[in-house]
């Protein structure tokens, strides 16, 4: 089976989408006022893995999962699929 090659998600964007999203993780932690504890029991994760997220140590964390643990802590998450304007040589992934 042929893979299809085209515009690919550069580490960068990839890296900052997951800041970001991890930006929105941390924000709800604490606007709930949950201790890191607290927090990984809603996320099923250990306690150090929610302290690697606050230290911004994302590298054993995915897109997927990051979104994931957006939705355990009640937050919606919305991916929107759109038309470029220009053709551009890679694609673009934003987290508003």
């Amino acid at each position: 089976m042929k893979r299809l090659r085209g515009p690919r998600l550069t580490e960068a964007d990839d890296l900052l989408a997951k800041a970001d999203l991890t930006e929105k993780i941390i924000e709800e932690i604490q606007q709930r006022r949950l201790t890191q504890s607290q927090a990984a029991s809603i996320l099923g994760i250990d306690h150090p893995k929610v302290s690697a997220l606050k230290q911004g140590h994302l590298s054993s964390f995915s897109i997927k999962r990051l979104m994931r643990f957006l939705v355990l802590l009640g937050s919606d998450v919305e991916i929107t699929v759109k038309q470029r304007r220009k053709p551009r040589v890679a694609v673009r992934l934003r987290v508003a």
